[in-house]
């Protein structure tokens, strides 16, 4: 999935003519607390809210508000994964869309990129869940679905993270099954350290709200 596959058509571009007043207006319109500003048809920066509330007069225009503004973006034929990158990094509900001449194409919603993984197929299959902990040093994917696919199941997804102050890392996977006992058996075998799995009936009930739980907050 790459950036221009995300873009909305519910979050419209500010002019830079448009007042600050207008500009708050629209965020909290479309509960966003970032909008890409225009001039014609060149995409001249991100407004946020914070920077237009730091503005003691917001009936004024954009043009007239600020000299300059940041212009974070990605291109079109971005991956999703440096698009959800470039938004955590910078704490964006909003990130502009470019193509290779930087003409502007659009822009994606943190909301439309939260959908769009909630619905992906990986997570909404039935399958169980296991984290694994270990020294980073020590990850093999390879060794890992050797062992899951020894025991007749799959790997649908995987999901790393770790800490800046450790070098640990943690492993979530995503199994075809749900009855996990066997696998976990197996990664104990080969000294795998088990930190938490999700299986069963008592699983497939708590994703099903959360999944439910985010929806709605979605369509808030």
């Amino acid at each position: 999935m790459i950036a221009i596959e995300l873009i909305s058509e519910e979050i419209p571009p500010l002019k830079h003519t448009d007042t600050g007043d207008t500009a708050l207006m629209w965020m909290e319109e479309f509960k966003v607390n970032h909008l890409p500003v225009m001039k014609l048809d060149n995409f001249v920066g991100l407004v946020s809210e914070d920077d237009i509330y730091d503005k003691e007069d917001t009936s004024l225009t954009l043009h007239e508000l600020f000299d300059h503004l940041p212009r974070p973006y990605v291109q079109g034929n971005m991956h999703i994964y440096e698009v959800l990158a470039r938004v955590s990094d910078l704490h964006l509900t909003v990130l502009p869309v470019l193509d290779d001449q930087e003409m502007y194409l659009g822009a994606i919603g943190i909301k439309d990129i939260m959908h769009r993984i909630a619905n992906t197929g990986s997570i909404k299959e039935t399958g169980g869940i296991i984290i694994l902990e270990m020294n980073a040093i020590d990850y093999s994917l390879s060794q890992i679905a050797q062992i899951v696919e020894g025991e007749g199941a799959k790997i649908l997804s995987t999901f790393i993270s770790s800490r800046p102050d450790s070098n640990k890392i943690e492993v979530t996977l995503k199994i075809s099954q749900l009855e996990l006992g066997r696998i976990i058996k197996s990664f104990e075998r080969y000294d795998y350290f088990i930190k938490a799995s999700f299986q069963k009936d008592s699983y497939q009930d708590d994703l099903k709200n959360r999944y439910e739980e985010l929806m709605k907050y979605l369509n808030m």
